[in-house]
């Protein structure tokens, strides 16, 4: 068996950003697109655009550019999600956990969400959209119940290593955390962090610092 391609973490986050922009552009019914134009559709240049492509084989056509619906195929089947469900348990229905429960793009992305489980025992019982929340005590019977595929931490601070705990002793081996804190996790687990006060924290340095507005990097 070969060795597994090894790609760049950047190289499939902008995989991501091409499968979004040629869904827009099929919905135009675009027959084709050049790099150059998708490179400035999502902020890139044409050079890095071909070379991420170029990773994967070769997609284009001389003089044409890309087929929208031939290279939309292909991508969305590099990233796995081409005709294929992935099932995703939610820890914490919060605020931020129950707008991401209300988010209509997952599913369409074919990611879905299956459990949620919450330590508040006024939630615990209550639908949110459409989904029975479970109290955090059920999460590991729940995770393999519904073959869960990726875990999703919405939870206080303090809480978020056990739940994260919970999770690895289910079985699950990806995971998104949106609590502010570093996470121990074993090799072979593939953990994603999102810290939105980080995020804020970079653009707000940007503006203390420089007199114009301009594109951080």
């Amino acid at each position: 068996m070969p060795a597994p391609r090894v790609v760049s973490e950047g190289c499939v986050a902008r995989l991501s950003l091409y499968v979004r922009e040629l869904t827009r552009l099929q919905k135009t019914r675009a027959p084709f697109v050049s790099s150059r134009r998708l490179a400035q559709q999502l902020g890139l240049t044409d050079a890095q655009v071909r070379r991420d492509l170029s990773t994967f084989g070769q997609f284009g056509t001389s003089g044409r550019g890309y087929e929208v619906r031939r290279l939309h195929e292909r991508l969305t089947g590099i990233l796995g999600i081409a005709g294929h469900q992935w099932h995703v348990a939610l820890a914490g229905v919060g605020n931020l956990g129950s707008a991401l429960l209300a988010y209509r793009g997952f599913q369409e992305r074919g990611f879905l969400f299956r459990v949620a489980v919450d330590a508040d025992p006024r939630k615990v019982g209550t639908l949110v959209q459409g989904l029975s929340v479970a109290s955090p005590q059920q999460l590991p019977e729940l995770v393999k119940k519904a073959r869960i595929h990726i875990g999703m931490i919405t939870v206080p601070v303090e809480a978020a290593q056990e739940v994260c705990n919970q999770f690895l002793q289910a079985g699950v081996r990806a995971i998104v955390n949106f609590a502010p804190v570093h996470l121990e996790v074993p090799p072979g687990v593939w953990l994603r962090v999102v810290d939105l006060a980080s995020e804020l924290e970079t653009l707000a340095y940007y503006l203390a610092h420089h007199g114009k507005a301009g594109k951080a990097s």
